[in-house]
């Protein structure tokens, strides 16, 4: 036991992050150190209700308050506290999507995920208004598509805000988010670090024939950058948070942000020239600019980092949640062997299996679209494994090709940021569970990219400790230190990582790979045309 971490504790010298991820809650608390000394997750799954993915209220604050308990209960078995202050808390969850409540602060419609593609007319429209690209997965599109389908509830938005923002303004009472998190919900003035506002004034005119109660400055939450102060645990979010009512008010709280800017913070990718990729059940790319892109990319999203510099996000719906059922049948197989195999060593085995194969994943072909892409421009998906009679069709190619589709749609984007806009990468940083076997995730990743690729011994620890560390920089900030130079200093600075660089060979099987599937997408299109 640290008795570091143990009179930290008692001091209330700690750092509680929270992040809701799409299949796991995550609580973890940092010491003074920055380092995690306790944690606490808790497992959930989206549910499509009446073709809209979506999480209930229920969900999001029993998953919340479970991964909280659980931390708070390791924090007593390790260090025999009962945990009753925090230095300051933050809380980060998957971004864009669409909550919307009435003036008294109820939910007018089931929370809308990032993972629903039916915003295209929203999108679409809204791109060329503004000259600037606007994804689906964004707050702004699910509104105006809400519009657009005349749907009742419209008139009667009071506040409109991101799962991140919702819990952080139950909590404490203030309707605000991080510029990160903004950036994924209306485009950001990068002078201001605000929202942008030609374009608040374009869309309220766009607007302006349904003669709606509210101007759209008036329902969104209001910005704030990393370091600044969010509000404070009021006595409600107190036992909202901790149902034991052990935890006391008046906690400082960070600005709320998106997972893109936990994963940033977490991977110390902030700098300019810096990129990492998030590579779980939906995989994306963000790489910090040096300069605004030359033309609007449907494929490129723009947001910012949690201090409101621009980056360009190659983000894909779909990434490991086919491989994982595949994985699933090899244990199930296992099993009706009389077979016990543990999960871990299971992927791990697996895993390594790809590194036998042909760099180019012999031939064979897959799609591992649970969801739609929009990347490849898929309203809905079908996974599928497709072989010719000429395939080299083994186990090593088997599993190689699932980790090369992976990274697939992702991959269309990086390529426009790195073969058409030239853009500048050092080195990316990866982290997520597609990446626990080591070296495997990472290779692939690096012949993607032909980039080296870098994991850091933290990585696992992934948003929830991004999120405690932004806390911990708006806790611990000297006057002037800006947030790069506290993550290379205070968090980074002995960091052990171990880095992968692009084997030429794999580099040309992933661009072979590439050419199978884009001239596959003919099959994936018939598959879903055709309700298969």
């Amino acid at each position: 036991m640290s008795l570091d971490a143990k009179n930290a504790i008692q001091s209330g010298k700690t750092v509680l992050g929270i992040e809701l991820g799409s299949t796991r809650i995550k609580a973890v608390l940092i010491g003074e150190d920055n380092a995690p000394i306790a944690s606490g997750s808790h497992d959930w799954e989206n549910s499509n209700v009446n073709n809209i993915w979506t999480y209930s209220v229920e969900e999001v604050w029993k998953g919340v308050q479970d991964s909280y308990q659980k931390m708070a209960i390791d924090v007593k078995r390790q260090y025999g506290i009962t945990l009753q202050t925090i230095g300051a808390i933050g809380f980060s969850a998957m971004m864009h999507g669409y909550m919307a409540f009435d003036e008294g602060g109820e939910l007018l419609v089931p929370f809308r995920t990032w993972r629903n593609n039916f915003t295209e007319q929203a999108s679409s429209h809204l791109t060329e208004l503004f000259n600037y690209q606007i994804p689906q997965r964004w707050s702004i599109a699910h509104l105006y598509q809400a519009i657009l389908n005349q749907e009742e509830h419209i008139s009667d938005i009071g506040f409109q805000t991101t799962l991140a923002g919702y819990v952080h303004w139950k909590l404490t009472g203030q309707k605000v988010l991080g510029v990160g998190e903004a950036s994924g919900v209306f485009p950001i003035d990068l002078n201001t670090k605000n929202y942008n506002q030609t374009m608040l004034d374009q869309f309220n005119e766009l607007i302006a024939p349904n003669n709606l109660p509210w101007n759209l400055e008036d329902i969104l939450p209001n910005v704030l950058v990393a370091g600044e102060s969010a509000g404070i645990l009021t006595e409600e979010g107190a036992k909202l948070l901790d149902v034991t009512g052990e935890l006391h008010a008046g906690i400082p709280l960070c600005p709320p942000e998106g997972d893109a800017g936990t994963g940033m913070v977490a991977t110390n990718s902030v700098a300019k020239r810096t990129g990492n990729v998030s590579a779980g059940t939906s995989a994306f790319a963000m790489v910090v600019l040096e300069k605004d892109l030359s033309k609007v990319h449907p494929e490129i999203d723009l947001v910012t980092t949690p201090t409101g510099n621009l980056v360009a996000m190659a983000h894909s719906n779909n990434c490991s949640s086919d491989l994982n059922s595949w994985v699933g049948l090899f244990e199930e197989f296992s099993n009706a062997m009389g077979i016990e195999v543990d999960t871990n060593m299971l992927y791990e085995t697996l895993f390594k299996q790809a590194l036998k194969g042909d760099p180019d994943g012999g031939g064979l072909l897959s799609y591992g679209y649970l969801s739609g892409e929009h990347m490849t421009h898929f309203e809905e998906g079908r996974p599928l494994f497709v072989r010719s009679s000429k395939s080299n069709f083994n186990l090593a190619n088997f599993m190689r090709v699932h980790l090369l589709t992976a990274f697939g749609a992702m991959k269309i984007g990086m390529d426009i940021l790195l073969k058409e806009e030239n853009v500048k990468l050092d080195e990316v940083l990866g982290h997520g569970g597609l990446f626990k076997t080591e070296g495997v995730g990472q290779g692939i990743l690096a012949a993607a990219f032909n980039v080296p690729v870098s994991i850091m011994e933290t990585a696992g620890e992934g948003g929830a400790w991004g999120i405690a560390l932004l806390g911990s920089y708006m806790l611990n900030k000297q006057e002037n230190e800006t947030l790069e130079a506290y993550l290379n200093e205070k968090v980074f600075v002995d960091q052990a990582v171990k880095t992968v660089s692009p084997d030429p060979k794999d580099v040309e099987g992933f661009e072979q790979f590439m050419e199978r599937y884009k001239n596959g997408l003919a099959i994936e299109r018939a598959a879903v045309e055709n309700h298969q």
